[in-house]
């Protein structure tokens, strides 16, 4: 995707859950684990890139959730609120502004992004904790916060 700034971007990350588990891939680029997710691209809103990054990313298709309200109104698309935003640094000047979902998955069954990842799984909250693992701890936070608050259905439901 072409950058609509020169020195920031828009980004979602999903934290996906399923069955006490949070999906993490291996970005192959990048060298780590990290969520679901991208640049939302021109003409998407956050929602609708969220719910794309994930079917591209894992095959996945899933709920998102997070405040909303109850019904749209005239001239106004009610989006699903991400439960974190954050600011972090890329490279040099350049920043995303990243959206952080949390979301549910109907299935365990998972596609490999081979382009983009090493490997895709499902982290259990110790494998998450465990150093050996190397996940960073940003994304030990939200992935332990996705799993409290998707795993206990503290997080409200669309509609």
């Amino acid at each position: 995707m072409p950058h609509l700034f020169y020195d920031l971007d828009f980004t979602v990350s999903v934290f996906v859950v399923h069955a006490g588990r949070v999906l993490l891939v291996h970005h192959r680029k990048l060298g780590r684990w990290l969520p679901v997710g991208g640049h939302i691209e021109i003409g998407e809103d956050p929602e609708q890139a969220a719910l794309r990054e994930t079917l591209e990313e894992s095959g996945l298709e899933i709920e998102l959730l997070g405040p909303r309200p109850p019904r749209d109104f005239p001239g106004t698309k009610i989006l699903t609120a991400p439960s974190y935003l954050d600011v972090h640094d890329i490279h040099g000047d350049h920043r995303h502004i990243g959206m952080i979902y949390f979301a549910r998955a109907g299935s365990a069954e998972l596609r490999l992004a081979e382009q983009e990842h090493h490997a895709i799984r499902w982290f259990t909250p110790e494998e998450l904790a465990d150093p050996e693992r190397g996940v960073d701890e940003a994304i030990r936070f939200y992935a332990g916060e996705a799993l409290a608050r998707v795993g206990g259905e503290a997080v409200k439901e669309n509609g």
